[in-house]
C-alpha cells in the first residue's frame, strides 16, 4: 500500500505519523508533487488501485490563490489520470466533493443536479471531475467519481468547521463562526470510506459517480448545539465577519440523494450524527496539540 503526500522541507507525512504503529508499517509512503507528472507516474508504478483523494480544499485559501488551486485540483487529477491511462491502472476512484452542486437547486440533491462554481475550489473540482469523464470516454479509462457530503470525524485538519467549532469549545469560553445557518449533510468517515472500497471493488460502474452522504441536514448553529449538549457546557457564540463567505459564494444548502449509492454500490451510512460526534470529541479531546487555537484557520 503506498500513499503519496506533499512533500514538506520537514519531511513531515501530517495525520498519517498518528496511525497505529502496525498500520503505518504497512504503507509506504512517497513525497512529491501532485502537479509532477513524473513523480505521479514513479508513485503509481505497479499499482492496481488508485484512490485519487489529493486536492488543496480549503475554500478560503481558494479565495486567496485561487491559482494555486485550480492547477493543484485540474492538473493534478489530469497527472492522476494520464499515469492511470499509461499504466493500465484497474480501477481509479477519483473524489469530487459535494461543492461542486453549490446551493441545492432541489433537494436531495441527486447526481444530476446542476454543477455551480461557487468558489475557486468548487470550479477546480468541477474541472477535475470533467476531465475525469473525459478520460473514461476518450480513453476507456476505468474511472469512478463520488462525491461526499461533509465527511468528518478523527484526524481531520483543524481548517474544518466541526474541529473548529469542538476545539473552541474545549479551550475557550466564547466561540467565533461564520454562517451559522447554512445547512449540511455530516457524514462520518468511516461510512466514506466504506464508500469508497465499495466503489473499488464493484464490477460495471466505470464511469459512473455516486453521492456518499447521509441523507439529513443540519444547519450549524443546529450542530452547534448538539456539540455543547455532549460537552455539557454553554459557550458564548459570536459572529466572525472574516469567516463568512462571499455573499454569492456562500453554500447556504447541501442535501445529499444517496439512493444511487445505495443500489449500485451496496453502500449505506451506519454512524448517526450524534455517535460520530462523540467519538471526533473524544479524539481532539486526547490530540488538542495538534488543533491551535485561538485563530482562524484558512
Amino acid at each position: 500500500m503506498r500513499a503519496f503526500v506533499r512533500y514538506n522541507s520537514r519531511n513531515d507525512p501530517g495525520l498519517l505519523r498518528l496511525l497505529p504503529a502496525e498500520t503505518l508499517a504497512q504503507i509506504e509512503i512517497i513525497p512529491g508533487d501532485l502537479r509532477d507528472l513524473e513523480a505521479i507516474r514513479s508513485a503509481m508504478q505497479g499499482v492496481s488501485h488508485v484512490f485519487h483523494l489529493a486536492a488543496l480544499i480549503a475554500i478560503p485559501y481558494s479565495y486567496r490563490h485561487p491559482a494555486e488551486v485550480v492547477e493543484t485540483n485540474v492538473i493534478g487529477a489530469l497527472n492522476v489520470l494520464l499515469a492511470g491511462r499509461d499504466l493500465k491502472v484497474q480501477r481509479i476512484v477519483h473524489t469530487s466533493t459535494s461543492e461542486v452542486y453549490g446551493t441545492a437547486l432541489r433537494v436531495p440533491i441527486d447526481e444530476n443536479h446542476p454543477l455551480q462554481g461557487q468558489s475557486p475550489y468548487s470550479a477546480s473540482k468541477i474541472g477535475a471531475d470533467k476531465i475525469a469523464e473525459s478520460f473514461y470516454r476518450s480513453y476507456d479509462l476505468p474511472v469512478v467519481t463520488l462525491r461526499p457530503f461533509n465527511t468528518y470525524g478523527p484526524r481531520q485538519s483543524a481548517r474544518a468547521v466541526i474541529p473548529t467549532i469542538i476545539t473552541q469549545a474545549l479551550t475557550q469560553s466564547s466561540l467565533h463562526l461564520g454562517n451559522l445557518e447554512a445547512r449540511r449533510d455530516l457524514t462520518f468517515v468511516t461510512d466514506t470510506v466504506a464508500g469508497f472500497l465499495r466503489a473499488a471493488e464493484i464490477e460495471d460502474i466505470e464511469g459512473q459517480t455516486f453521492n456518499l452522504g447521509f441523507g439529513a441536514e443540519v444547519t450549524i448553529r443546529e450542530l452547534v448545539e448538539q456539540i455543547f449538549r455532549i460537552l455539557d457546557r454553554p459557550i458564548q457564540i459570536q459572529i466572525d465577519p472574516q469567516r463568512l463567505r462571499p455573499e454569492k459564494s456562500e453554500v447556504q444548502r447541501l442535501l445529499s440523494d444517496n439512493r444511487l449509492a445505495k443500489q449500485r454500490l451496496g453502500w449505506t451510512p451506519q454512524i448517526p450524527l450524534e455517535e460520530g460526534l462523540l467519538r471526533t470529541i473524544r479524539w481532539i479531546e486526547a490530540h488538542l496539540e495538534h488543533y491551535p487555537t485561538p485563530g482562524y484557520q484558512v
